[in-house]
């Protein structure tokens, strides 16, 4: 009896250890929004020093040059191409950031579940659900809301960040259709490898042009503290949390869990940005009406799509 009783509790234990996990690697999500509003570097460096980092640390603690090397020709074009979409997406996000604060940009990233509702069937020839369609539509006002009450000089970012979720769509979604091809770790070293490739090309580019984005390349003092705690920390610790849980949540729970992400964001936001004082109330009821309707879509998903 006592056997069974630990075997029926080993389950629940595990699955309760990956929630708190999944969790913790969401909120360091939220704060990699903080510290790239703390650092000195432009948008598009510091998405560049993310992923050379990024691949540096894959590099020294796996063995995953190896069978990224084993991969066909036609995966690693489909790789480089998910590559691309994630380099923009951060460089939009990032700039998102800049050009605004983390709490703009995470409100406006927040939408991402609106437009996978919306361009997953379209990309995947199947119908959009009436209950997708009335989602579309009661978000509407809660973003004009929120677009309504940001200060003239957000409006940008505000902007740059709609366009980093729509990104951030279309790469879950490729990402979805491709990962079969090999294990997570080499698709994901091998997508953020061809990012920094392309981000390289890039900054190669800005810097013959002399434009300001890339004057400063290397990061000062706090910078590097900041940037070593967004690769190790928000991106590597992150996905491995990320990867642990999922082995034990439904598809559920998890997309539950990562709308939360603005969340933990934003609250963090205010204590260590101060963003309360740059951002009018409307903003904030608009942001709860946008964070309240994403969080209820797991349910109406579930309820309509049994």
């Amino acid at each position: 009896m006592c056997l069974n009783l630990t075997k029926l509790m080993l389950p629940i234990a595990a699955e309760r250890r990956a929630y708190i996990e999944l969790h913790i690697a969401i909120f360091l999500y939220g704060l990699s929004a903080i510290l790239a509003k703390l650092m000195q570097l432009s948008s598009i460096m510091v998405v560049w020093w993310r992923l050379f980092l990024t691949c540096l640390v894959f590099l020294l603690v796996t063995n995953v040059w190896k069978t990224a090397r084993q991969l066909p020709l036609f995966v690693l074009q489909r790789f480089a191409g998910i590559g691309g979409l994630i380099m923009l997406c951060w460089i939009c996000f990032f700039a998102a950031i800049k050009y605004s604060n983390a709490s703009v940009a995470l409100i406006a990233f927040s939408l991402t579940a609106l437009f996978s509702a919306i361009l997953e069937p379209i990309l995947e020839r199947k119908p959009i659900k009436k209950h997708e369609i009335a989602l579309g539509i009661v978000i509407l006002p809660a973003v004009s809301i929120v677009a309504g009450g940001l200060p003239s000089n957000m409006g940008i970012g505000f902007t740059l960040g709609l366009i980093s979720a729509i990104l951030s769509t279309l790469f879950f979604i490729a990402n979805k259709k491709n990962i079969h091809f090999t294990d997570s770790i080499t698709m994901t070293f091998s997508v953020f490898g061809f990012a920094w490739f392309f981000m390289t090309l890039l900054i190669s580019i800005l810097y013959i042009l002399k434009n300001p984005l890339v004057d400063m390349l290397l990061p000062n003092g706090s910078d590097w503290f900041y940037l070593s705690v967004m690769v190790l920390l928000c991106t590597n610790f992150a996905y491995v949390l990320t990867f642990r849980a999922m082995q034990h949540l439904s598809a559920f729970m998890t997309n539950l869990a990562f709308n939360l992400e603005p969340v933990y964001g934003m609250l963090m936001a205010i204590p260590i940005l101060h963003e309360n004082k740059e951002l009018p109330l409307s903003f904030y009821l608009g942001g709860l009406m946008i964070l309240s309707i994403v969080l209820s879509y797991p349910f109406v998903k579930a309820k309509f799509e049994k």
